[in-house]
């Protein structure tokens, strides 16, 4: 079929947050994080000692390389040849520029996106879609004109499910063997995502499932597929708060909640990065380094499962979602493949409502995905 399945986009764009290659993009990244919010230089310093902690660069760059080819790869074992770029909002290759260099190239004019963020959210999906349209708007300032859709949120896509159901698999097999046996009196799974201000998740209830609600409907799947094999009891924590402490925010952080845990008998916790899609700085500071620090003090067990990563299923599922989505804009009538029958999402261009997941622009309630916390 080539280049028809996902006729008819012209290119495919993998769209991410970006990340810092070396110490001397660090200050600059994070000011075009944090522009036009007043963080103070010396905030931003601070700051960028975690990311000097890894030799100042970010993994996210890296990763976001390895997906691209992973869904090349994909791509070519399922005969499309439709090209897939990649592009950021915060760092190089930026978003604008991959878009008009490949329209300048090779006229193409309409883009399908692929966001890294699986859950519904101002920061997880609406911005992404903000992003698109200041970068329309600015290639048609230079006589470009270009149209950027994007396929669905993913949270309860098969693919993504699977793989998720894949890495909690594993770290409970390499958790038993740490613990000597898994005990529900003893031992306790943590689902951990991005918090977000509470203003932000009661805005993604209005239309769906809210953000929280999102990651608890595929921890009961996820719960429901272990279901015979041995468990333990799970629940859903947070990281990387930013902002000022007045500000309510999605609660308990992952340190607090180990601690109380702690002190009412859990001796070890499996720690599963349900939010995050990659082992990027946040999930290498705020868990491997921050929460496994708490661990350490408390005298607690500490295993971190893996993120999806590239994993076969979850890139499977991604080109699933562009091949659906091509499909509807030609009018046909993909299925929409979902875990256990939930309602799948519209893609954000068009099909959500123009009011989805409003967020206030304000210094104290923009969470800085897959970044360190240079906003409190």
């Amino acid at each position: 079929m080539g280049n028809m399945s996902v006729a008819p986009f012209d290119a495919i764009l993998l769209m991410s947050f970006g990340g810092p290659e070396k110490p001397a993009d660090v200050l600059p990244f994070l000011q075009n994080v944090t522009r036009g919010r007043g963080i103070p230089v010396e905030r931003l310093e601070e700051v960028g000692e975690h990311y000097y902690m890894f030799g100042g660069k970010s993994p996210i760059n890296e990763q976001n390389q390895a997906l691209v080819r992973a869904l090349r790869d994909e791509f070519a074992a399922r005969g499309i040849d439709t090209p897939l770029l990649w592009g950021n909002r915060n760092w190089q290759p930026y978003l604008a520029e991959v878009v008009g260099n490949h329209a300048r190239m090779h006229g193409s004019r309409r883009f399908l996106a692929i966001d890294t963020s699986a859950y519904s959210s101002y920061s997880s999906c609406r911005q992404y879609r903000e992003d698109f349209a200041g970068a329309v708007a600015a290639l048609e300032e230079q006589g470009i004109e270009v149209v950027i859709d994007k396929v669905r949120q993913y949270y309860n896509h098969p693919g993504f499910a699977q793989a998720q159901l894949d890495c909690l698999r594993r770290g409970l097999g390499e958790f038993k063997q740490l613990v000597g046996g898994l005990d529900r009196s003893r031992h306790k799974i943590l689902f951990v995502t991005h918090s977000i201000p509470t203003s932000m998740q009661k805005s993604s209830e209005k239309f769906t499932v809210g953000y929280q609600g999102q990651h608890e409907e595929l921890m009961k799947w996820l719960s429901a597929e272990l279901d015979g094999e041995e468990q333990l009891d799970a629940e859903l924590v947070f990281c990387s708060r930013s902002g000022s402490a007045h500000t309510p925010w999605l609660e308990p952080d992952i340190n607090d909640r180990m601690r109380e845990l702690s002190d009412s008998g859990t001796e070890a916790v499996l720690v599963v990065p349900i939010g995050f899609v990659s082992d990027h700085m946040e999930v290498k500071f705020d868990l491997d380094t921050e929460a496994a620090q708490t661990a350490r003090e408390l005298g607690m067990g500490f295993l971190r499962a893996d993120s999806v990563g590239i994993s076969p299923s979850f890139v499977s599922g991604l080109v699933d979602l562009v091949v659906e989505r091509a499909a509807q804009v030609r009018a046909e009538e993909p299925e929409q493949r979902t875990i256990s029958g939930s309602k799948a999402l519209g893609p954000g261009s068009g099909a959500c409502s123009l009011n989805c997941c409003e967020g206030a622009r304000s210094k104290n309630t923009v969470p800085n995905w897959n970044v360190d916390k240079p906003a409190s």
